[in-house]
């Protein structure tokens, strides 16, 4: 303390002549109208300046929070449209709730993406204590993404579709000619549609969107375009290139799809001794 006076000592003449400058700035200020206003405008012009630029700053920290709480909420609206927009069954008799498949949506971020090996996976920030569990289907506003693989109390590591042991049964949006999309391993942008019979109409631009047939994903989400059609090298299924809609090296946030009757359908299969590739 006795070290922090005497160096103010030191200064004395120092500090007393900013004393006496702000002293008489402030009485140029206070009694002449001209040097007063143009005072004013600048201090205003400067302390706008620096609240503008801590407004950013606090925003941009901000972001995260209020992208997650977003993803949350339309998760939320996802699933309530959902149960809003399910195709009737075709007979006229009620059918038992068991018989029409009921998924619930929520959201998480990703924190962790890999895009450069063959089996390429992805971090989430939400575990069993959200909600989550393995199986679920993992989507974003473009499209698929892939697939819960492991849970622990916070947080979950999904299968990326970027993922040459991934399959997702799929379908042709505008013949409903189905089959399954595979990663070849090859550019991150595409991936091929297989077994699709060689009869098939199917044509570059036409849509494919998840068939809705596996127990992961819901009906009709986006999962790239048929970019070409070749009749390749198998006597019996088509040569279908696609570009993926989901661009893997951007994904921040994703929905993630939980059908709620999995776990009984998983049991059939294994008594009916039906291998679910999907």
């Amino acid at each position: 303390m006795l070290r922090i006076l005497q160096f103010l000592y030191s200064l004395r003449s120092f500090l007393l002549f900013v004393l006496l400058e702000v002293l008489a700035i402030g009485l140029i200020v206070s009694n002449n109208s001209p040097q007063g206003a143009a005072f004013f405008n600048s201090s205003n012009a400067v302390i706008g300046s620096v609240l503008k630029t801590r407004s950013d700053v606090l925003d941009f920290f901000s972001f995260a929070q209020a992208n997650e709480t977003l993803i949350l909420e339309n998760a939320r609206l996802l699933e309530q449209i959902k149960s809003l927009t399910q195709v009737p069954d075709s007979l006229p008799i009620p059918l038992d709730s068991a018989f029409q498949a009921q998924f619930k949506f929520t959201g998480a971020r990703v924190f962790s993406n890999s895009l450069r090996f063959a089996q390429n996976h992805l971090t989430l920030n939400k575990g069993s204590k959200d909600g989550l569990k393995p199986g679920m289907g993992i989507f974003n506003q473009d499209g698929i993404v892939g697939r819960v693989k492991t849970v622990s109390e916070n947080y979950s590591v999904g299968i990326s579709l970027l993922n040459t042991g991934l399959l997702v049964s799929s379908k042709i949006k505008s013949t409903e000619d189905f089959g399954s999309v595979n990663w070849d391993g090859k550019s991150s942008k595409q991936a091929k549609m297989l077994y699709v019979p060689r009869h098939v109409k199917a044509q570059a631009g036409d849509t494919i969107v998840t068939s809705g047939y596996n127990a992961v994903f819901p009906e009709g989400i986006r999962i790239g375009i048929i970019s070409s059609v070749n009749q390749g090298d198998d006597p019996n299924y088509l040569d279908i290139l696609i570009d993926l809609s989901t661009d893997f090296s951007r994904v921040n946030y994703v929905y993630l799809v939980e059908n709620t009757q999995i776990v009984e359908l998983d049991s059939l299969y294994i008594k009916s001794e039906v291998v679910n590739e999907f």
